[in-house]
C-alpha cells in the first residue's frame, strides 16, 4: 500500500471541515491512495488576541507552508483569502475546488438589517476591508475589534453587546450556521475579500506526483476567478491588512469575465471603486490592470497611510 497522502490544516473547526471535505473526495477519487489529515498550529491560534497586523503577514498559512517545505506533510488546505498574494516560489497552487459563495453576510444580535441599526450602533470585525467598506456606507457606526474563529465571534458579539458581526457566508454554510445570518450584503455595499468562499491546495512546486493527485479537485472557473482577484490583490502589494477586496464574476457567455474592486481609506472617509471585463484567460491581467487604475486614482495615497 502507498503510503498516506498527509493534508496539513490549522486546527480551527472551518479548517478541519476544509481539510475534510478535502480528504473525503480525494478518497472518492483516488481510493487506492490513504489520506490523512495532520494539524499545524499557526500563529493565529497562538495569539488569538492580537490583531492581525501586529502578527505579520500570512498569519493563517505559513506554518503550514514551512511544515510542507521541510516534508512532513503532501500539501496545505488553506482558506484562499489568508494566502498572501506572493505565493512561495517553491510552493504551487495546485488546485482551487468549486467556490462557495464569495459574499459577506451580516449577523445581528436582535435581527436589524444593517441598514436599520441605530445610529452609533457598535458592530465587531477584525477587518480593515470590512470596518472601511461599512463605515463608508454608515460613517455613524462603530468598529469595534473582533477575532477568532466563526464560534468566539458569535459568542463575544453576545458579551461585548455588539450590535452585530460580519462573517464570510461560506463559513457559516460550511458550519452549517446559516440560521444565525440576518442578511447577505450585497457587494455594492461590502465587496468581499479577496478569493473569499475558495480553497487553495497547495503543494511543492517540484512534487508532480502530488500536484497528479490533486488535479481532480481543481475547478477551472473558480480558479480563473480567483487568480483574477489575486492579480488585483498582488498589484497592490497587499495581503489582510490592506482595506481592499475584488470579486470576479463569469458572465453568461461562460468565457467572459468581470471584475470589480475596492480600495478604501480604514476610516472610510475616502472609498475608491472600479470594475474591468475581459477574456477569463486573461483574468490575472485584468485584475492587475484594475489594479493598476485603482492605484492611479488615488489608491497610492490611500496605502501610503494605511503603511
Amino acid at each position: 500500500m502507498p503510503p498516506p497522502l498527509r493534508l496539513g490544516t490549522r486546527g480551527s473547526p472551518l479548517a478541519l471541515w476544509q481539510a475534510k471535505w478535502v480528504q473525503d473526495t480525494l478518497r472518492e477519487t483516488q481510493p487506492e491512495r490513504p489520506v490523512e489529515v495532520v494539524i499545524v498550529k499557526t500563529q493565529a491560534e497562538k495569539f488569538p488576541e492580537r490583531d492581525l497586523p501586529e502578527i505579520g503577514v500570512g498569519v493563517f498559512t505559513k506554518e503550514l507552508d514551512d511544515a510542507l517545505e521541510r516534508g512532513d506533510i503532501d500539501c496545505a488546505v488553506h482558506s484562499l483569502k489568508d494566502v498572501p498574494s506572493e505565493l512561495d516560489p517553491a510552493l504551487r497552487l495546485v488546485a482551487v475546488p468549486a467556490r462557495e459563495s464569495p459574499l459577506d453576510a451580516f449577523v445581528s444580535s436582535d435581527g436589524t438589517l444593517l441598514a436599520n441599526l441605530p445610529k452609533g450602533a457598535a458592530l465587531g470585525t477584525g477587518s480593515p476591508r470590512r470596518k472601511a467598506q461599512l463605515l463608508a456606507y454608515r460613517p455613524d457606526l462603530r468598529i469595534v475589534p473582533l477575532r477568532g474563529n466563526v464560534g468566539t465571534r458569535l459568542r463575544k458579539m453576545k458579551e461585548q453587546g455588539l450590535a452585530g458581526t460580519i462573517l464570510a457566508h461560506a463559513g457559516l454554510r460550511r458550519l452549517a450556521q446559516e440560521d444565525a445570518i440576518t442578511e447577505l450584503l450585497s457587494p455594492d455595499v461590502v465587496l468581499p475579500a479577496v478569493s473569499q468562499g475558495a480553497l487553495a491546495i497547495v503543494a511543492r512546486k517540484i512534487d508532480t506526483e502530488t500536484h497528479a493527485l490533486l488535479a481532480t479537485l481543481d475547478h477551472p472557473p473558480s480558479h480563473g476567478r480567483v487568480l483574477a482577484e489575486r492579480g488585483f490583490l498582488r498589484t497592490l502589494r497587499g495581503g489582510c491588512q490592506v482595506p481592499a477586496g475584488a470579486l470576479a464574476t463569469i458572465e453568461a457567455d461562460g468565457t467572459s469575465l468581470r471584475i470589480q474592486a475596492v480600495l478604501a481609506a480604514t476610516d472610510g472617509s475616502r472609498l475608491l471603486k472600479g470594475e474591468q471585463r475581459g477574456h477569463i484567460d486573461k483574468g490575472a491581467a485584468l485584475g492587475a490592470s484594475l489594479g493598476t487604475e485603482l492605484l492611479e486614482g488615488g489608491g497610492e495615497d490611500i496605502l501610503r497611510v494605511v503603511r
